[in-house]
């Protein structure tokens, strides 16, 4: 099985007319995503042609469900726009909302978060490369070419490890891989992808992909030990990173003794999470289990 996006996943892109919207559509399509069409208020009643599947535009999330059955919305929304995006997908009752776009300011984020509390949207992002379920569908800009559908759950805050780690561990594959986005405030948290991988019976191994700053780590490791029987290898990024300096995503930066590589690395371990010090290393323990 896969968690939060499958085959039978009907995608709206909201952003669809944009360049980089555009661009993803065409390869979310090229990978076998059922996208159903797109959405934007100044082009509603227009259509876009890719390849040969030719999508409409609609002016409101609503609209779209409505009219095509859309479950799942990626939106590919500059900044500035984020979180009325959101907002109007979360007011139209999607499944899940894939927020692709970096930048998005934190206030922005803590308000459509919490306007998103109690209701049916599960966000994941923003500032990630989105979930893919190989061999049944893609959400956003993870490559799709890189692994094959497979028996590993992987949650991790960086997209380029997140390929990574997909590419080294592609002779076993994934059930989905879900990128949380590295800002200070996601969506979707390790904690609820590590519970959906233990509640699916064809997820064998869940791999944790975490970075510096903040608790998340620590707080996932014990949620594993509470709670999980599958075995579990994570990888921190940023054993090297100085204190108080921000290391690529917003919400990577250490500060005095908290939230440090190590620090995590020791969390995770004290709960039988076997770590890895680089990423070909964590692949290389995971191969290890799968074949013990």
């Amino acid at each position: 099985m896969a968690i939060f996006l499958d085959e039978s996943s009907r995608v709206v892109v909201q952003g669809m007319t944009g360049s980089e919207g555009s661009k993803h559509t065409r390869r979310m399509l090229a990978a076998g995503t059922r996208v159903v069409g797109g959405v934007n208020a100044r082009k509603a009643g227009t259509s876009v042609d890719f390849d040969e599947v030719t999508l409409p535009v609609f002016g409101t999330v609503a609209e779209a469900m409505a009219e095509t059955g859309a479950n799942v919305s990626v939106l590919f929304v500059p900044p500035a726009f984020t979180k009325d995006a959101v907002i109007e997908a979360v007011d139209a009752g999607i499944g899940l909302a894939v927020v692709i776009t970096e930048g998005v300011p934190v206030h922005d984020t803590a308000q459509f978060w919490a306007h998103a509390q109690g209701k049916s949207t599960r966000i994941i992002g923003p500032n990630c490369p989105g979930i893919i379920s190989p061999g049944k569908s893609n959400a956003g800009i993870i490559p799709a070419d890189i692994t094959k559908p497979g028996s590993i759950g992987l949650v991790s805050k960086s997209g380029t490890l997140t390929y990574q780690l997909m590419h080294e561990l592609k002779d076993f594959g994934f059930t989905t891989c879900v990128g949380i986005g590295g800002d200070p405030i996601v969506g979707t948290t390790h904690i609820d992808a590590i519970a959906a991988f233990e509640a699916d019976p064809e997820t064998e191994l869940i791999v944790v992909i975490g970075e510096i700053g903040g608790d998340a780590e620590e707080r996932a490791a014990e949620f594993v030990r509470d709670n999980v029987s599958k075995p579990v290898v994570g990888y921190v990024a940023g054993f090297t990173a100085p204190e108080g300096k921000t290391m690529g995503h917003a919400g990577a930066i250490v500060s005095g003794s908290s939230g440090t590589a190590e620090a995590k690395k020791q969390a995770m371990e004290a709960v039988g999470i076997k770590v890895g010090r680089t990423p070909s290393e964590t692949a290389a323990l995971a191969r290890a289990i799968l074949t013990s």
